[in-house]
């Protein structure tokens, strides 16, 4: 059994976090995993531990999450996520890269395999967050998004103990189908223990929403960016080969940014999870691990 190392890189304040799964030195070839908003790099433990046996694996805390730095409200945009996979990229010195994503950690891998191409052999993206520019809208988010990103600031960021979160999270529709270590997991190192023995989100409800806001505009085709511009144009540049994946019991808008992602991304090929919602990894960790496998064997 091949046990995580947690370590980071980068300096106070721009601190990114990461795990390591099998040792740093192996002549094995890189996974690299991307967790979706609000969870943390452990989240993988399940699929890593699997993926160990033929790759080192890496999955880094995206910036706001885990033990990465937290910075200002205005710097969660899809190109500031992607820089981070860049930097992490270049400290560990990785080439051949498996790249493995989940929603809008998948959008993450999509955006930095433009930015460094020679890097990657392959992209598996699950339900990533995607908007076509080429259909932008100009009319700005609707009551339903603005409600959506406001009302995560009325989440609960503090619990008694870990205990009490589990059995609070293990009944909420997110989390009723993921496994059992997928949910602890999270819990243990999504939560910071307090002085008082409570535990605290360490991607705090204010963090979230931040987070949120680009990725309710990229749904609702709004997002414009920054001074940077708007890097979805970027995507019918990749050019590794790629697989975009839907969930059966997943939201349709997730099923729209997928279609969206095919349409943009000239080497993109479908695959569909049966029976199973958007958390792919964290409810049925084998059934990813064997489209992953699927996936490697087609061009091998």
């Amino acid at each position: 059994m091949t046990n995580p190392h947690r370590f980071s890189i980068g300096p106070d304040g721009q601190r990114l976090a990461l795990v390591r799964w099998g040792e740093e030195d192996s002549r094995k070839p890189s996974a690299l995993l991307m967790h979706g908003t609000g969870f943390v790099a452990e989240v993988w433990d399940d699929v890593a531990r699997e993926l160990a046996a033929d790759y080192t694996v890496y999955a880094l805390n995206r910036r706001g999450h885990g033990d990465s730095h937290k910075p200002a409200a205005d710097r969660y945009h899809f190109q500031d996520f992607a820089e981070d996979v860049c930097i992490a990229i270049e400290a560990l010195g990785l080439s051949n890269i498996y790249g493995i994503g989940h929603s809008a950690g998948a959008t993450d891998l999509l955006l930095a395999a433009k930015l460094m191409p020679d890097r990657f052999s392959r992209l598996f993206v699950m339900e990533p967050t995607v908007m076509d520019p080429r259909v932008a809208r100009t009319d700005g988010l609707s009551d339903f998004a603005i409600g959506a990103v406001q009302s995560v600031l009325r989440r609960q960021p503090e619990f008694e103990n870990a205990e009490s979160v589990f059995q609070r999270y293990r009944a909420a529709p997110a989390f009723v189908n993921w496994t059992a270590s997928s949910l602890k997991a999270y819990i243990q190192h999504g939560f910071a223990a307090q002085e008082d023995g409570r535990v605290r989100l360490r991607c705090t409800p204010e963090l979230e929403s931040a987070i949120l806001r680009p990725i309710f505009e990229a749904m609702e085709q709004v997002y414009i960016g920054d001074a940077r511009g708007n890097p979805f144009a970027w995507l019918s540049e990749i050019a590794c080969p790629m697989r975009v994946a839907i969930a059966e019991k997943s939201w349709p808008v997730y099923k729209e940014m997928a279609s969206r992602a095919v349409a943009l991304i000239p080497t993109a090929s479908q695959w569909t999870f049966e029976g199973v919602g958007h958390c792919v990894g964290q409810e049925n960790p084998k059934q990813l691990l064997d489209a992953l496998q699927m996936f490697e064997a087609k061009d091998s």
